[in-house]
């Protein structure tokens, strides 16, 4: 028994090693091409399919088809709806493996074949590393050990099942499937590969360990197991990973229930169409074209129920960035109507304006740990900036009155300054610990402080909808902090040449507080543009009559 288990193991050992061989080296040969073929062959759903089953057919992997596919999705190359038709393909792709098991492992003689794969393989690899043609020959050379970790577990089996009397400890049943398929689930959980579940299944089976009604559900079982791959795969990442990765276990789930509830129908029509394609009534043979039969029979099961599925998934597993960079007033339906479009577009604005003051106020905090930079809320920012840019261009210029064909203008230079400020929140991250190291020194504690109290003070007059909200206010209150800053400046740069403050910490320190100023020189701007948006006011009688527009942040 300790040999017959010695064998298995090994078996096992030689099979994950020659699939992952298999698997990186085909990627490595094929380069970029895999993930341009699913890049571009997904416009449509039916293609995403097709792209689905033949990358993971030949890359022998469904987890590495489906981390790509959450790539492209999270970099917007592929939405969500054409993602899910890569992940159904990808499941149907992964039964290649069976019928490679099925058709090699046990129609010639693996000596033949094997030995010959895994010496020209390595002669490649060895000769020409880090090429093509070594990629290709470890791909080889991993094929040979795939069929000869096949051949080994099919010998552990053959022994096991003379040596032990298989029928008297089968559980049968409604029960014992269910426990098979567990069993099959859980061979997937450890090796981590749905590859080895399944060739351990089908060599068991042809070994005489395992029935067919009990192989097919370890079979369901490992096609189920996989989800745990993308799982794991998830934890931690973005909302959109988890979306991907929620319909590949919506799909497995389904298809393995159905598949588990027809079990004697389907094994019906597997030995049907065995005989009518003339298959070899072997064990493998069946098993291969049950699992083939049972993930097409999910693709037809999810195929319709795509749609809702992915209206469903697109609501869940939101994050805050998510949550807040969805446009609460820009309405399609208000493109038809100039004055609601033109209301719908103040409103959001009025919005973004008030995350981006936030923004700045968040990465004021000193609070690194705590707060840090506020990334979430700039990338809702950025979204909403481009949801407004895209509602101004839908809107047409042609059907808006006189009056207001100055509002488009306007409402692009305030996106403009949302943005810049959202740069200038993002470039703080290289002076904050400058900064903060400039402000724990007692001779500038007080008045960075100071400085810094003053632009939360002009952030919170920059809301138009104040009721107090005056243009003359706010710009007055902008040209008060410019004096305050070259105060500041001034006494920075005096202590520096009285070497009370380190000059090399200082110029990254002054940067950074000079780019608090622009912050709040531009939301100054945006604030004031946006009163002009107001649709009780002429845009055209205020577009022009700022002082701080046409000023910039004075240079160190």
């Amino acid at each position: 028994m300790i040999s017959i288990i010695g064998t298995f193991i090994g078996g096992l050992g030689l099979f994950l090693l020659a699939v992952s061989m298999i698997t990186d080296g085909l990627k490595l040969a094929a380069g970029d091409a895999l993930k341009d073929l699913l890049a571009s062959s997904t416009r449509t759903r039916l293609r995403g399919l097709a792209s689905g089953v033949l990358v993971t057919g030949i890359v022998q992997s469904s987890s590495a088809v489906t981390v790509a596919t959450i790539g492209f999705v999270n970099a917007g190359l592929l939405t969500l709806s054409q993602s899910l038709g890569v992940v159904y393909g990808a499941n149907v792709g992964t039964t290649v493996t069976g019928w490679i098991v099925a058709a090699a492992g046990f129609s010639f003689h693996v000596d033949a074949v094997a030995l010959p794969l895994i010496g020209f393989g390595m002669f490649a690899r060895i000769l020409r590393p880090a090429t093509r043609i070594g990629a290709i020959g470890e791909a080889l050379a991993g094929f040979g050990l795939f069929f000869i970790g096949v051949e080994v577990l099919k010998t552990a089996f053959e022994s096991f099942s003379a040596n032990v009397d298989v029928a008297g400890f089968a559980t049968q049943g409604g029960l014992g499937l269910v426990l098979y398929v567990v069993l099959g689930f859980l061979m997937t959980v450890v090796t981590q590969s749905s590859s080895a579940a399944i060739a351990i299944t089908l060599t068991a089976a042809s070994g005489g360990v395992l029935g067919i009604n009990a192989a097919a559900a370890m079979v369901i079982g490992a096609n189920i197991g996989t989800t745990s791959t993308a799982a794991f795969a998830v934890v931690g990442a973005t909302a959109n990973a988890r979306r991907v990765a929620a319909a590949h276990v919506a799909f497995n789930l389904l298809t393995g229930a159905v598949a588990i509830g027809l079990l004697p129908l389907l094994l019906w029509i597997v030995r049907e169409t065995s005989e009518v394609l003339g298959l070899e009534d072997l064990p493998a043979v069946t098993l291969a074209l049950f699992h083939t039969v049972f993930n097409v029979l999910g693709v037809a099961l999810m195929w319709p129920l795509t749609g809702p599925l992915s209206t469903w998934l697109s609501g869940r597993f939101s994050t805050e960035s998510e949550r807040l960079g969805r446009p609460e007033f820009l309405d399609h339906n208000a493109l038809a109507t100039p004055g609601p479009a033109l209301e719908a577009l103040r409103l959001e604005l009025g919005r973004v304006l008030g995350l981006s003051r936030q923004a700045v106020e968040a990465s004021l905090s000193r609070e690194v740990s705590a707060a840090g930079l506020p990334t979430a809320r700039l990338a809702a920012i950025e979204a909403l900036i481009d949801a407004i840019e895209g509602f101004v261009t839908r809107l047409e210029l042609e059907r808006l009155p006189p009056a207001h064909r100055g509002t488009l203008p306007i409402v692009l230079r305030v996106t403009g300054y949302l943005e810049d400020t959202v740069g200038l929140v993002r470039d703080m991250e290289r002076h904050r610990a400058d900064i903060q190291s400039i402000v724990a020194l007692r001779p500038t504690t007080d008045v960075i402080t100071a400085f810094e109290a003053a632009i939360v003070e002009q952030l919170e007059q920059c809301d138009p909808e104040r009721s107090d909200f005056t243009v003359a206010d706010v710009e007055s209150g902008y040209e008060m902090l410019r004096r305050q800053w070259h105060q500041l400046k001034d006494e920075l740069l005096l202590k520096a040449a009285g070497r009370q403050l380190p000059i090399a910490r200082l110029n990254s320190a002054t940067e950074g507080l000079r780019e608090y100023l622009k912050m709040a020189e531009q939301l100054t701007k945006a604030s004031v543009r946006l009163r002009a948006l107001s649709l009780s006011e002429d845009p055209d009688k205020t577009s022009d009559t700022t002082q701080v527009e046409e000023e910039s942040a004075p240079a160190t």
